[in-house]
């Protein structure tokens, strides 16, 4: 549950179960929990792979490329060494010095918005929602989020005045004051931590500068507001990871890492876009901005079209890709998580599909909904043995199956979500990437499909 409240107000609430796309995904719609959680995950996960020599205590103080290899020079406790590499990867955050070292250009907007955060556990917990003030009486009229985190931490966000002493408002009594002025007098809590902040936006011009992929923070910093820094990390990961695997593996042409900069680039521009956004409804200029902000939120108190124009945070979203010179027009959209059962009956078990992408391992996957004649399967066949592919049947409740690898678009609650999830409806085929993106999408499964797979890939089949 969340609330939204100007002054004593409450301008609206919403309640995520009670929405209709609440359990499309195997995955909730909201996870709030600490970024050092995040990173001990990857870790944990990177050394139960083994794939990766994750050497610690490391730093790169230097760096050149040139048409055949990139080196890198590495200090550490026990002396420097350097490490020749076809291509690096640059997640090292927003201090980066391969910004300097590649020549890279960005775009820069710094803004004046203050804000102090307090990390908190209360004796007596306060109700388990999300609450956000515009207009928090109790906070000089400036915004405040509060929202519970893992182990029973609830985060606490202060806007502070634009010239507000960072060592000032992060004091413990003071911070204790803020809180006494929300909570009240009697209120008991626990400080974990405070931190003061600032924010700006930036991204750069391109996302790929040689042998050089920046994601993360290195590519664009965004305001927090939607939580739109690390989980389009993450996305960044994810469209890098699988192309380069294909391209190392001889699968792909090695153009296909062009397109990196391409849809990440659109997705950072669209983040910092939205996020800029926010921060200008949070703290407007004088003039049409604030008298923008006073009508919406007017209006959002009594009418519920107008709830829309309250911008508090866009939350994270897939960003689709419309540029991309590697997706067709009907590509370029996520697939949703959502579940499907692996075979006929009710007793069959269910699958996500994340578990089928898990289990074309790495490869592209093509799912055919609806009966398909034996020369599209005759085709499929053929396709498989030239390209990394691997093709499933998707059939309703009361089709029949043509093909030895088929699932069925029902899930536990006998509904089917997976075809929706693919954005096409009837007889169709989808091309879905190892990251969880559409490819492509048609009809019948004739040369549009090996088409769309040499697109995709680079190749000629």
């Amino acid at each position: 549950v969340g609330r939204t409240f100007a002054g004593d107000d409450e301008v609206y609430s919403f309640d995520l179960h009670q929405q209709s796309n609440f359990n499309l995904s195997s995955q909730p719609p909201f996870i709030n929990i600490q970024q050092f959680y995040i990173e001990g995950y990857l870790v944990e996960r990177i050394y139960e792979l083994g794939h990766v020599d994750l050497r610690w205590k490391s730093r790169v103080t230097a760096f050149t490329q040139n048409t055949d290899f990139a080196t890198l020079t590495v200090e550490t406790p026990a002396g420097s060494y350097q490490i020749k590499a076809d291509h690096v990867i640059d997640a090292s955050g927003s201090h980066t010095p391969f910004h300097q070292w590649v020549g890279a250009n960005m775009q820069t907007k710094h803004g004046d918005d203050r804000w102090c955060i307090a990390d908190v556990r209360f004796s007596t917990r306060p109700p388990i929602e999300r609450h956000t003030w515009i207009e928090a009486p109790f906070n000089e009229n400036r915004a405040v989020w509060q929202h519970l985190m893992a182990d029973d931490v609830w985060r606490i966000d202060y806007q502070m005045a634009p010239d507000a002493n960072p060592d000032e408002v992060s004091r413990e009594d003071v911070v204790r004051e803020r809180l006494q002025r929300q909570f009240g007098p009697d209120v008991k809590v626990e400080i974990v931590w405070v931190g003061p902040y600032a924010y700006r936006s930036r991204c750069l011009d391109k996302l790929r500068l040689g042998r050089v992929f920046f994601m993360g923070d290195t590519a664009k910093i965004v305001s927090p507001f939607g939580a739109r820094g690390g989980n389009t990390g993450v996305a960044d990961a994810d469209n890098l990871a699988w192309k380069l695997a294909a391209v190392s593996r001889g699968r792909a042409s090695p153009a296909l890492l062009d397109s990196y900069n391409e849809e990440r680039l659109e997705a950072a521009q669209q983040n910092v876009l939205v996020t800029n956004r926010t921060a200008r409804f949070l703290r407007p200029a004088d003039g049409v901005e604030r008298s923008f902000r006073t009508a919406a939120i007017g209006l959002a108190r009594q009418y519920p079209f107008a709830r829309a124009l309250v911008n508090t945070g866009r939350m994270a979203v897939a960003n689709s890709y419309t540029r991309s010179q590697v997706c067709e027009k009907t590509g370029g959209q996520s697939v949703q998580n959502v579940a499907f059962r692996w075979a006929a009956g009710s007793g069959a078990a269910e699958g996500t599909v994340n578990d089928l992408l898990q289990w074309a391992g790495g490869d592209l996957l093509v799912l055919v909904f609806g009966e398909v004649p034996p020369a599209g399967l005759q085709r499929l066949r053929q396709l498989a043995q030239h390209a990394p592919l691997r093709s499933v049947q998707v059939l309703g409740p009361d089709e029949h199956a043509q093909a030895r690898e088929h699932v069925r678009d029902i899930n536990a609650r006998g509904a089917g979500h997976l075809q929706g999830a693919c954005h096409v409806f009837g007889h169709a085929w989808v091309l879905v990437r190892p990251d969880g993106y559409l490819a492509a999408t048609g009809e019948s499964v004739d040369g549009h499909l090996v088409a769309a797979v040499e697109k995709t890939l680079g190749l000629n089949l």
